[in-house]
Parts: C-alpha cells; sequence; structure tokens
C-alpha cells in the first residue's frame, strides 16, 4: 500500500465555504440554488456554531459527543423539523423518512425485519444480475461511447430495486421512472422560501407544481404493484418472497398489527426514491473518483481479479473486497447521502455547556461533518485507505454518518452497500470509465448531493489480459 500512499491524493471539487455570512436574501438564493454554497470556513473549524437567521435560532453541531447525544442519548427529545417535513412529504408521504411518534415506531419495527442480514444476502443473485445486464450492454457499444453514468447508475440501482422489491417487473417503462425520480429530486430538492418561512401548505410551491407529475407517475405506478400482488396473494397463488410481498404480509412483532395500503404504499415509494437514489449517487461518486484517481483505480481493479478471477461472482467474495468497499465508503464521506439534517428540540436541554432551547434547531451536516479539520487527517483528499481495517478504527462513529445514527440510523443501509459494492466490482472487472474532456464537475444539494449536469463519460474495455477474461 506504501506505493499508493506516497503520492499527492486527489482533492475532487467542492464548493469554497464562504469567509463572509450571507444576507437574507443571497442566503435564500444560495439555499434555493445550491445549499453546499452557504457553508462558512469556521463551519469545518469550529466544534459548534450557534445564529439566528431566516430560520430562527439554529445550533451547527460537529461534534461527535454532541451528536451522539441527539441522535442516540436523548433521541427522543428532537424530533423532524417543519422544514425537512414540508420538503419532503409531498412526494414520500408519511413512510419511515417522514413519520414522527407512534406511526414512526410501528413502521420500523414491521419493516425492521425485512432488512436483517439474511434477507439481504438473500438479495445478491438480483444485484449481482443487474449489474451483469449493465456491463454486457456497455460491452455492445462502440469503444469509447459516451454515457451519462449517473443516469446509468440510477438505471441499474431500478434494475436491483424491480428485482428485490417486485419481481414480476413495474408495469410502466423503468427508464420513465427513473427519469421521473430524476425530475421529482430536481423539482422538489430546491428549497422554497415559503417552506423556510413556514408559510401554509395551500400556497403553490413551483418546486411540487413541477413535482406533481413525477409523484403522480409514482403513486400510479405502485398502486398497480399493490393492487396486482394482492389479488395474487388473494388467489392462493405462490407469489415471489419479494419486499412487495414481505411488507403486505408484515406485522408488528409487539401488536401483530400490520401496514395500512397507504403505508405500504408511502414506504415502497420511499424505497424508490430514496433507497435508490442512496446508492445510484454512492456509485456515480465512486466512478467518477477512480476516474481521477489513476492509483486507486489500478488498486481496486487488481482487487477484483485477484478475489474474482474468471469465474462467477459468489457472496463469499464480498469479505475480500476490501478496498473496492473503502473506495465507496470514502465517496459517502465525500459526497454523503443526505448531506444535511436537522432537528427540532421538543424541550430544553443541555449538552455539555451548550444550551438548547426548546423549539429550537439543531443541524447536523454530514457534509461538513465528514470535512470538518478537527476530526479528519487531510479531509478533502479522496483518499480511500482511511476506511481499509488497520484504520477506520480510528474514526469516531459519531464523526462519519452517511446513513445516520441512533434511533433513526438508515434502515436500508446494509443493502446499499451490498449493492454497491457488486455493481462497482462488477464494472471494474472489464470496464474503465474516463470522464469526458472539459466537463466540469460540481456537486449540487437537491435532498441528496448530484453531479449536476451529470456525469458523461467514456465508456472503455479493459485491455489488460485479466479483464480479458472475464468478458462474456
Amino acid at each position: 500500500m506504501s506505493d499508493i500512499l506516497e503520492e499527492p491524493h486527489f482533492r475532487p471539487p467542492a464548493p469554497k465555504p464562504r469567509t463572509e455570512p450571507l444576507g437574507t436574501v443571497a442566503f435564500l438564493r444560495a439555499v434555493r440554488e445550491n445549499p453546499l454554497s452557504m457553508w462558512m470556513q469556521d463551519h469545518f473549524i469550529e466544534p459548534v456554531i450557534t445564529g439566528d437567521g431566516a430560520l430562527g435560532r439554529l445550533t451547527v453541531v460537529s461534534d461527535p459527543a454532541m451528536i451522539r447525544h441527539i441522535l442516540l442519548d436523548n433521541a427522543a427529545n428532537y424530533r423532524k423539523d417543519d422544514l425537512q417535513i414540508r420538503i419532503l412529504a409531498p412526494g414520500l408521504g408519511r413512510g419511515l423518512v417522514t413519520a414522527e411518534g407512534d406511526a414512526w415506531r410501528l413502521q420500523r419495527r414491521t419493516i425492521a425485519p425485512l432488512f436483517t442480514p439474511r434477507n439481504v444476502a438473500g438479495f445478491f443473485p438480483a444485484m449481482v444480475g443487474a449489474a451483469e445486464r449493465l456491463v454486457h450492454r456497455w460491452q455492445r457499444r462502440p469503444e469509447g461511447r459516451v454515457v451519462d453514468v449517473s443516469l446509468e447508475m440510477t438505471r441499474v440501482t431500478l434494475d436491483v430495486l424491480e428485482r428485490t422489491i417486485f419481481t414480476h417487473g413495474v408495469p410502466k417503462d423503468p427508464d420513465a421512472l427513473g427519469r421521473a425520480i430524476t425530475r421529482y429530486f430536481n423539482s422538489i430538492g430546491r428549497i422554497d422560501p415559503l417552506d423556510i418561512f413556514g408559510f401554509p401548505d395551500w400556497i403553490p410551491r413551483v418546486g411540487r407544481i413541477r413535482a406533481r407529475p413525477s409523484i403522480q407517475f409514482f403513486e400510479e405506478t405502485v398502486n398497480e404493484l399493490i393492487e396486482a400482488r394482492k389479488a395474487l396473494l388473494a388467489s392462493g397463488e405462490p407469489a415471489p418472497r419479494d419486499l412487495l410481498t414481505l411488507l403486505l404480509e408484515a406485522a408488528d412483532p409487539e401488536t401483530s398489527k400490520g401496514l395500512s395500503d397507504v403505508e405500504v404504499r408511502t414506504n415502497i415509494v420511499t424505497f424508490i426514491g430514496a433507497g435508490h437514489e442512496t446508492t445510484a449517487n454512492a456509485l456515480s461518486w465512486s466512478l467518477y473518483l477512480l476516474s481521477q484517481d489513476e492509483r486507486a483505480r489500478t488498486h481496486v481493479e487488481r482487487e477484483v481479479d485477484d478475489v474474482l478471477g474468471a469465474g462467477p461472482f459468489e457472496p463469499r467474495h464480498l469479505e475480500k473486497l476490501v478496498y473496492t468497499r473503502a473506495v465507496i465508503d470514502e465517496a459517502i464521506r465525500l459526497y454523503p447521502p443526505a448531506p444535511y439534517m436537522s432537528r427540532t428540540a421538543i424541550e430544553d436541554d443541555m449538552i455539555g455547556d451548550l444550551a438548547i432551547p426548546a423549539g429550537s434547531m439543531v443541524a447536523i451536516a454530514p457534509y461538513v461533518l465528514h470535512r470538518h479539520r478537527r476530526l479528519w487527517d487531510d479531509p478533502d483528499a479522496f483518499r480511500p485507505e482511511r476506511f481499509l481495517p488497520e484504520e477506520r478504527g480510528r474514526i469516531d462513529r459519531f464523526a462519519y454518518l452517511p446513513f445516520g445514527a441512533g434511533p433513526r440510523v438508515c434502515i436500508g443501509a446494509s443493502f446499499a452497500l451490498q449493492e454497491a459494492v457488486i455493481v462497482l466490482a462488477t464494472i471494474a472487472r472489464t470496464i474503465r470509465l474516463d470522464l469526458l474532456e472539459g466537463h466540469v464537475v460540481e456537486p449540487v444539494q437537491r435532498i441528496t448531493l448530484r453531479p449536476r449536469g451529470g456525469l458523461p463519460m467514456h465508456v472503455r474495455m479493459r485491455a489488460d489480459e485479466a479483464a480479458g477474461l472475464t468478458r462474456r
């Protein structure tokens, strides 16, 4: 590994932190266009920053011990704030991401068994099949052809969902579903000043109006899936043991109560939207970072060749793809799936010497936390080695939050990471992706972190002998 550590590491693009605070109008413009541009240098240096602004009193916390207190030790005192609910609920409904209180606890208890290690491992063949179909499709194209990798990752992750959530496929064009998801995040992800200032929901928002066709498309697609599956189950015919069937049959282990049709629908929409988006973006950023760092890319290729050889991809290979997994972990450190999360204090709280008044907002921004000068060595550099076993133990659990933490930690994290490792390794066996000359990559926050304008990249076959052995 020493040959990799000796040379400087690639520093991927990110907005330059501000040195002066923004006025109200400039703040509202920045939040709408790209919230990443509003962060100041002090946010990446100080453990806590408190101030008053358009959102009222806001405390930005980047101290791991304090974050543990908010997300775990005293999590019951911190609910999701109204701004997040106003932005997400119109599309995602009141599923796991947006529900609160007893409704959330019921859904969490009911759905958690669906994501046990055994169930996630059972999705391995579907994930490998989707990854191989992607590679085979690329291999049929002319050498060097340009594709938008962000759209391609949307396509492959939707292929996985189609074979794990609804085995019989979606009743509509999967590519149309992918385009609807992209339009949804691009539209609803632009924070509207009306939401910031808490104006009533009946006042029209531009983003919601633009997102309506996508939301309607989601609902129609999912309703058709649910009705068809319920009819199949009622007929007594064998039904696939996918997530859709499991959701319809799920019962709260404490009360034996099942999910309502609305709860099933909102959670499937959540899996399609938020779940797919997490993995697609993690893969997009991983492939981009590898295209810019030849040492890291070569290391992934060598590891994949050594572990997989010329045979089929098997579950036992996953734990040996250590560096490949480290690349994904580093990609979602630099470009976390959820770059910002916030809570509202229900009652007054004290975290050490820090007073949190009831009703005030507390922000934990993984994008800031993962680049914080006090927590990370060379935080702006792409350095997968920091996530290898010999170094990972030095990372505080609450300094790295790509999937959150505490009771509301992402329920599908293991699903997303397994899928990402499988897809990345399958691509690396035979394909090299190189960024289109002259294309400028810029991360933009649209609820999740996306590359503005996509990721146009050349698809080329690996020329080395090991790669040739794996082509089929």
